[in-house]
């Protein structure tokens, strides 16, 4: 069985840094490409960032890059995201994604960032 949990998540003022994870479990997590996801109240989920399963690549939203980064540690078969000056609209219920199961998805874990 495979499961994502994403964990970090919380409240933070503008300007603030989070680091969010998520363990994956029932897959060869060294691999898989992974992603992140995240989606707003009213909103469809959008991609925030992908990594490959080797880890020298990676890929970001527009709105992100230059702020967060995409990370894995394959020895504690875990995805991260740090999110460094964070803004108002980079609140979100973020989750994690494994490229080659796009139709599964963890419970997410909530970033509320204030004004």
């Amino acid at each position: 069985q495979v499961d994502l949990v994403e964990s970090g998540g919380g409240l933070v003022q503008a300007g603030g840094s989070l680091r969010l994870s998520c363990t994956v479990s029932g897959v060869p997590f060294s691999s898989v490409g992974l992603a992140w996801f995240r989606q707003a109240p009213g909103k469809g989920r959008e991609f925030v960032a992908a990594i490959a399963h080797y880890g020298g690549e990676s890929w970001y939203h527009d709105l992100v890059k230059g702020r967060f980064a995409i990370s894995k540690d394959n020895a504690k078969n875990t995805l991260y995201l740090d999110m460094n000056n964070l803004k108002p609209e980079d609140t979100a219920q973020y989750y994690c994604n494994i490229a080659s199961k796009p139709n599964l998805w963890g419970q997410g874990t909530q970033v509320t960032v204030s004004s």
